[in-house]
């Protein structure tokens, strides 16, 4: 499978507070900027935050496997190796998690380890990892 780069461009409350965010705890390499967004690098895909002074955050929520997955949200799928990387920095940042990692579907089709938390202007965000990526699509 040859994936083409997605470019994905969302509102933050705060110029600084997003490069810390998404640069520092997350460790995304920035690319171009202004005064009024940033672009940055999420495993190779084009992330673009844009100053929004008016950002109110969503709080819809919806049920999968037992848990309120906010939504609208956005990430990424890793290897699992990746995602116990990113897991592990999270945690170690005291991240607050709206859905603590776990294996969701667990030994069903599709299973797959999972994270929800939000950037500090209320943007969702999932990680996941497949143990088998041919799941992926698998009904």
């Amino acid at each position: 499978m040859s994936i083409q780069p997605f470019h994905l461009a969302f509102p933050v409350r705060d110029i600084p507070e997003a490069r810390e965010f998404y640069g520092g705890l997350m460790g995304l390499q920035e690319g171009r900027s202004s005064a009024q967004w940033i672009d940055f690098d999420m495993y190779g895909h084009q992330v673009v935050t844009h100053l929004d002074l008016n950002l109110t955050a969503s709080t819809h929520h919806n049920e999968v496997d037992g848990h309120a997955v906010p939504v609208p949200h956005f990430g990424v799928i890793l290897t699992m190796d990746d995602w116990r990387t990113l897991r592990d920095r999270l945690v170690a940042a005291k991240v607050a998690f709206k859905i603590e990692p776990y294996i969701r579907f667990e030994g069903q089709t599709g299973e797959q380890a999972t994270m929800f938390f939000l950037d500090p202007s209320g943007n969702a965000l999932e990680f996941k990892a497949f143990a088998d990526i041919s799941q992926l699509f698998v009904k």
